[in-house]
């Protein structure tokens, strides 16, 4: 059992939940909680070692005995000591660090409908781009692009608000540079959404389809407005302006997999 606040161990956890910086030099990353403990099991994905204490239920107490089973180091520590780690107002009693590898972007010519990626451009709430990665994994999308003014989409709230999504969806940081190659080899075009552009509900998004979904502050940035070739936008009825981002996003996702679903006739 780890007593000591200054346990290596203990060292990592804070640096790997602090900074960006620290996760891209280790090639790790924290996730907390006995769900997303659990979907990175089911996932096979890498673990470098668990924390748990004696308040951790019975289904995480599984997911530990399961680890160590497969030679997973999981070590108990104090309750107060879970506290100080944890970034939640309440501890579910566990914690993992995890490799931070880079899932494989499914080749453009063996996809079996047209490539649908999703750009997050300027999202820097780290719940939005949580969020907007989960829609993204529940509508279908191939990939997401992370543009350089875009949170670290391995921060600790945008792994828990992607709520395992990060451990079946190729995210991918990128220079916009990059992505318009990727556009360009993939055949797709690029969209963005604004308030001023064309209704999605009379938008074609069948087609090879790069999504880009701005900040809520600024929107879309410089870069990303030169790249996009068609404005889209959701037609709202009530007088509210404009929409959170992760709302918005989310909805313009299942549109385009509603499209592709059930085809205009």
């Amino acid at each position: 059992m780890i007593t000591s606040s200054q346990n290596p161990k203990l060292k990592l956890v804070r640096a790997l939940m602090g900074r960006a910086r620290e996760r891209r030099a280790e090639s790790a990353f924290v996730a907390e909680g006995v769900r997303l403990i659990e979907e990175a099991v089911n996932s096979n994905w890498g673990f470098r070692f668990v924390l748990y204490d004696e308040t951790l239920s019975e289904r995480g107490t599984l997911n530990v005995k399961r680890l160590t089973s497969l030679g997973v180091e999981c070590d108990e520590i104090s309750p107060s000591l879970m506290k100080s780690l944890s970034d939640t107002e309440t501890s579910q009693g566990i914690l993992a660090v995890l490799n931070l590898v880079q899932l494989p972007v499914t080749n453009y010519q063996l996809l079996n409908h047209p490539a649908f990626f999703l750009i997050p451009d300027s999202i820097r709430d780290p719940g939005n781009l949580g969020t907007l990665i989960r829609s993204a994994d529940a509508a279908g999308v191939d990939a997401v692009l992370i543009p350089p003014e875009t949170t670290d989409p391995f921060a600790p709230k945008v792994v828990r608000a992607g709520m395992g999504a990060h451990f079946r969806l190729p995210i991918v940081s990128m220079g916009w540079e990059e992505i318009g190659r990727v556009s360009e080899s993939a055949s797709q075009r690029v969209m963005v959404a604004d308030m001023e552009g064309e209704s999605c509900w009379e938008t074609d998004l069948r087609q090879p389809l790069m999504l880009i979904v701005g900040g809520e502050a600024e929107g879309a940035s410089e870069a990303a407005q030169k790249l996009a070739s068609q404005r889209i936008k959701i037609p709202m009825a009530g007088k509210t302006e404009s929409l959170n981002a992760a709302v918005a996003g989310s909805v313009l996702m299942f549109e385009v997999m509603r499209q592709r679903t059930f085809p205009f006739t």
